[in-house]
């Protein structure tokens, strides 16, 4: 391993932070275009500090610490046991949670962040959860054993109050259960069974045979009574004679707290065989029995008992659920802060079990990634770890040389996290790559908006978008688990810039809610535009003619002129307005993405990619495409529709306007365009035909320059590596040793090919760079072609969005407005709540999800292909925010 390089930072004196915050302010700003610099390092320190100095890491969140025990169990490290310990407490906190969420106790959280308590404070939180979790499960095992014991007597009531009125239908007096039970049992069993019955109270073990002579009455739940009923005759053939009552309230089991439905039940029998028949029925049913005295005021008097204890077991209850309570309400206050010191401590000794212990068990060495701007934040950190913790010693923090590559780390605040999560989810960077977030800031809402370009639909998207960022603070301080208000909370300011920019490209397209704003008046005089006609409002029969006298040069001062939402040739004019709008687009934002590579390949020096790759495919785009561009701005500058007087005008009007598209077939094809003879020719300019040829014998030469030019290239310095290496290895042994060969390993092949920028093949076999640049220049040459048709979409979804909110007005919100009369106001109410929930659930929310999917794709694909790699892996510094967050996330779930 090669020997650390020291830093002076302890043995300086104490630096002034604030004269250097201004250039890490600057430099942090940088890496928002490109990740921060990264550097590894070995760290330092005492046992009895390490502890302290990883609680500040862990609060400052710039260390990313690296296994040192990769092959070690989870088991047999040093901390293992601490890790258990913080493990027990975070579960006995879990059931205090559980608890105090079941009485709908609020939780106070009061937003404080503790500081990660020291470790002798650990055996003062042991003991207090286990206080509190001890005393709970004590108070609820009473609470439950007297619920459980409420409920028999509660059984015991109704069954006593129910089979009373049984008793009492029966007519003339004499006994009751006497005259049941005459039509089921013989006169010996009755002789037999008539003797005295010690009936009472149910104690804990009573035994029901001692109470039931003839008879058995319990509770049962209330679904199970057909079954019930239905096994009862078949098991006893008929012999039994049951009734039945329900309870009208519902009873609380005390094992899970739900409340049920039971229903008292009696039943009469013949004989002990019987007897044991129903009494493993009523068992198998998980019917409860209870004694039930056959002498009225027996009766009476057990009422009188249970009542009694039904009223004393509901005072004990009453305080048992007061002091339950009590404590739920005093662990409340204090529960968030317990799991986030929990917590913390248990992300600290997992930390260090990451670290290795030198030979005198005095000493933890880690190694970690960190942020080369924030070293001497980190170097402050673990002095005042240092200081906490009472140690001597400072730690020592070494760079150290490595040709791993780095994490990739990108400042970013709230503003553009949402933008870089949008990357980080395509593919995390490269070291020191070119971020495109930045650009995207921009890019992104406006691909969208020429695709949503209206301005009433971006108004209501604005408005949601900044009510979001004004109440970010109290939103945020919800915690809402809902995960699609989560995504929109996380996107409010993409949604918010989404909406101002849609509304730009609504005022362009002049569309508001599929209608026009008449701002400037209108370029057009058309003579039949009556006023009954203007009053149509949309049911136009005019076909506005360009050619005619009825329009005036001047353009419309900003966007479409409002003249076009009533003409029946709408939609031929947008058509091709937006179509061309989106080609140019396309094609300067690929464009775009190609200048990021020169960019990129600058920075690493790579040269190789420069002339091998950048430069033939900017001349493959812009002789090809770019041209293409061009052409449509020749066109619109040169050919006007009122051209059509005189031969000379004619050649320059709308007829003799050559179509782009065949124009630009006819430039591949290598075909010349055909066109009338009054035009004299089909170009826009003369020499064009000769200019295209050699635009495409450009092109063309291109394919096989991205194709060969960077092997040959690399074969080439390879060859003369290899070369040099053989002359001087024969040099030296001729000095050295005479005739003897002494073989000397060095790296002069891959030094002099990394000097021409192709340094990532270094290890890599001329077949696979071979194979791996001819899919490099396939996917390019025909991605060019593949990814410009894409950009149409921006074309497809704006006319399908406009289209959709007109058939919307016209098929809703325009019936309201025909019907006259007071009758008009309330159908217009009811038909405009109609359009609008249509209009936010349809165009605003569908559509807008469909512009998001579909511009997100245009900057993963054609855009990010351009220069992105995304082979990097992600900086995941040790910190406490976001391992809280993580741990709260897990928790909602």
């Amino acid at each position: 391993m090669p020997q650390p390089q020291p830093l002076s930072f302890l043995s300086d004196p104490v630096r002034v932070v604030n004269k250097t915050d201004l250039f890490q302010r600057f430099a942090k700003m940088g890496s928002l275009f490109r990740s921060a610099e990264m550097t590894l390092c070995q760290l330092f320190l005492q046992s009895e500090a390490a502890y302290a100095c990883v609680s500040e890491l862990g609060e400052l969140g710039l260390v990313q610490f690296r296994d040192l025990n990769p092959d070690v169990n989870v088991f047999q490290r040093k901390f293992v046991n601490e890790v258990r310990r913080c493990d027990e407490m975070e579960r006995k906190l879990r059931y205090l949670e559980k608890e105090i969420k079941k009485d709908g106790i609020p939780m106070l959280d009061t937003g404080e962040n503790p500081e990660a308590p020291q470790p002798r404070e650990m055996i003062d939180l042991e003991a207090t959860f286990e206080k509190l979790e001890n005393e709970l499960r004590e108070v609820n095992q009473n609470a439950e054993a007297l619920k459980r014991n409420f409920l028999e007597l509660t059984e015991l009531k109704q069954i006593l109050r129910k089979t009373q009125v049984f008793f009492d239908e029966h007519e003339g007096g004499t006994n009751p259960t006497e005259s049941m039970t005459r039509a089921l049992i013989s006169e010996d069993s009755i002789a037999r069974q008539s003797g005295s019955v010690q009936l009472g109270f149910p104690e804990k073990n009573y035994d029901p045979e001692d109470y039931y002579p003839c008879f058995v009455a319990g509770v049962i739940l209330r679904e199970r009574i057909p079954a019930f009923e239905r096994m009862l005759w078949r098991a006893c053939r008929g012999n039994v004679f049951l009734r039945q009552a329900e309870i009208e309230t519902p009873l609380e089991d005390p094992s899970t707290g739900d409340q049920v439905y039971k229903s008292v039940f009696i039943i009469f029998f013949q004989g002990d065989q019987l007897k044991t028949r129903v009494k493993k029925i009523c068992e198998g049913f998980r019917a409860t029995l209870y004694p039930c005295p056959e002498a009225p005021a027996d009766r009476r008097e057990m009422a009188m008992g249970v009542m009694t204890r039904i009223e004393d077991l509901n005072t004990v209850l009453g305080q048992t659920q007061d002091h339950r309570h009590r404590v739920l309400v005093a662990a409340a206050k204090n529960i968030k802060n317990w799991f986030v010191k929990v917590r913390k401590i248990k992300a600290i000794y997992h930390t260090l079990n990451l670290f290795n212990l030198d030979v005198t068990q005095k000493c933890l060495i880690a190694e970690c990634w960190v942020p080369v701007l924030d070293l001497e934040n980190i170097q402050l950190a673990l002095r005042r770890g240092t200081e906490r913790s009472g140690s001597s010693v400072p730690p020592i923090l070494n760079r150290m040389d490595t040709s791993e590559d780095p994490p990739t780390y990108n400042h970013t605040n709230k503003f553009t996290t949402a933008f870089q999560a949008l990357y980080d989810s395509y593919g995390i960077a490269s070291y020191r790559e070119m971020n495109p977030t930045p650009y995207t800031i921009i890019t992104f809402p406006f691909l969208f908006a020429v695709m949503f370009g209206d301005f009433g639909h971006g108004l209501i998207m604005a408005i949601f978008g900044a009510w979001m960022v004004l109440k970010e603070k109290p939103l945020a301080a919800k915690k809402s688990d809902n995960e699609i208000w989560n995504i929109f909370f996380g996107g409010r300011y993409i949604i918010l810039l989404m909406g101002i920019f849609s509304m730009y490209t609504g005022l362009i397209y002049n569309d508001v809610f599929s209608k026009s704003l008449n701002i400037f008046g209108s370029s057009w005089k058309v003579s039949n535009l009556n006023t009954s006609y203007v009053e149509g409002l949309g049911q136009s029969e005019h076909m506005l003619n360009p050619a005619t006298d009825d329009y005036s040069e001047s353009p419309y001062v900003f966007g479409l002129d409002p003249v076009w939402q009533l003409a029946k040739n709408k939609i031929i004019f947008l058509n091709s307005f937006k179509m061309k709008l989106s080609i140019i687009i396309g094609i300067l934002h690929m464009l775009f993405g190609v200048a990021i590579s020169y960019i990129k390949n600058m920075h690493f020096n790579n040269r190789l990619n420069i002339i091998c790759e950048f430069i033939p495919q900017v001349i493959f785009l812009c002789f090809l495409f770019l041209y293409m561009v061009l052409m449509m701005f020749i066109k619109w500058f040169m050919y006007y529709a009122n051209r059509i007087d005189t031969d000379e005008e004619f050649i320059y009007g709308t007829r003799c306007a050559p179509s782009i598209l065949l124009l630009f077939i006819g430039m591949i094809l290598n075909k010349d365009p055909v066109y009338e003879d009054r035009c004299q020719t089909g170009y826009l300019y003369a020499g064009q035909g000769i200019i295209q040829k050699l635009l495409l014998i450009c092109a063309l030469l291109c394919v096989p320059w991205m194709l060969l030019a960077k092997p040959l290239m690399i074969r080439r310095a390879r060859k003369q590596a290899e070369l040099r290496n053989v002359n001087h290895n024969q040099l030296h042994s001729a000095t050295e040793n005479g005739d003897a060969e002494q073989p000397i390993h060095n790296n002069t092949s891959q030094t002099a090919v990394a000097q021409q920028g192709g340094g990532e093949h270094d290890d890599e076999p001329m077949s696979e760079i071979y194979i791996h640049q001819g899919i490099h220049t396939i996917e390019y040459v025909l991605g060019s072609i593949s990814h410009t048709a894409s950009y149409l979409r921006l074309w497809a979804l704006s006319l399908a969005h406009a289209q959709l909110s007109e058939v919307l007005w016209q098929m809703v919100l325009s019936k309201g407005l025909k019907v006259e009369g007071w009758a008009g106001g309330v159908v217009l109410y009811l038909i405009f709540a109609a359009w609008g929930t249509l209009t936010i659930s349809i165009l605003v929310l569908m559509e807008g999800l469909s512009a998001f999917l579909h511009t997100l794709r245009l900057h993963w694909v054609e855009f990010c292909s351009k220069f992105y790699s995304g082979s990097g892996y992600a900086f995941q510094p040790f910190s406490f925010e976001i391992i809280l967050e993580s741990a709260g996330q897990v928790k909602e779930e």
